[in-house]
């Protein structure tokens, strides 16, 4: 089971990664494209809830990693 969570581990950071890369390919855009709707969305989202999600992941992998979740 130690070697399952490990494994997941690495998988969390990876999603981490993977959501942080596209999300920046796409609400970079949202910030760029001059319409005000689009400019408040893409605030929210690029600054508030992308850095949430990306911590969470990272830190819900590291822990896994280093068998925090042993007990």
């Amino acid at each position: 089971m130690n070697t399952i969570k490990k494994y997941l581990g690495i998988v969390w950071i990876a999603l981490s990664i993977a959501i942080a890369y596209y999300s920046i390919g796409i609400f970079g855009g949202k910030l760029t494209s001059g319409k005000q709707d689009d400019l408040v969305f893409g605030i929210i989202i690029f600054f508030i809830l992308l850095p949430l999600i990306v911590t969470g992941l990272t830190i819900f992998g590291w822990y896994s990693l280093t068998n925090e979740y042993e007990d």
